[in-house]
């Protein structure tokens, strides 16, 4: 099956899809016209799938590390398992980085600190947030798929584009 062209050169369809799909991840809704939703939809919901299939795949892993009074400390930590940052360093591939913003009443060492051991967050927020909510429901109905939904919203003023809601279910 062949993608919509929609008007646009590869390069430029690309970026806006990758564009799109970041933003749908992130914000949870974005609303756009019907043909581009719908190709958005179909990515968002591959990107979706690789990380349900993921999610969990963690190993426990025990280090050593030197303290400041130079005493060999054991530490448990919880890496990610090589298909699982296959798995990441793919969708990661096609996302774009969204900065991290400051909160208003948030101080700077705060925020640095919260910033610290998150390097990709709409990659974080898909592996750690919808992806195991997606999976729980998976398990419970017992069918995989159907994540987004379009809700169609009118002709746009201007040039009568379809326009649509595409949100996460």
């Amino acid at each position: 099956m062949a993608n919509r062209k929609l008007g646009r050169p590869t390069d430029q369809r690309m970026a806006m899809l990758r564009n799109q799909v970041t933003n749908l991840i992130w914000y949870g809704r974005i609303e756009t016209t019907l043909a581009r939703g719908k190709e958005v939809q179909s990515l968002a919901e591959h990107l979706v799938t690789i990380a349900m299939r993921q999610c969990d795949n963690t190993i426990e892993v025990t280090k050593q590390h030197m303290n400041d009074k130079k005493q060999v400390e054991q530490l448990t930590v919880q890496n990610d398992s090589p298909a699982r940052l296959a798995a990441r360093r793919q969708v990661m591939r096609y996302l774009y980085d969204i900065p991290a913003i400051q909160n208003k009443d948030e101080e700077k060492a705060d925020f640095q600190k919260r910033q610290k051991d998150v390097k990709h967050q709409v990659v974080e927020k898909l592996f750690r947030e919808i992806a195991p909510k997606y999976k729980k429901r998976a398990e419970e109905k017992g069918q995989g798929g159907g994540y987004t939904r379009l809700i169609k919203k009118g002709p746009r003023r201007g040039d009568a584009a379809e326009m649509v809601i595409l949100e996460f279910i």
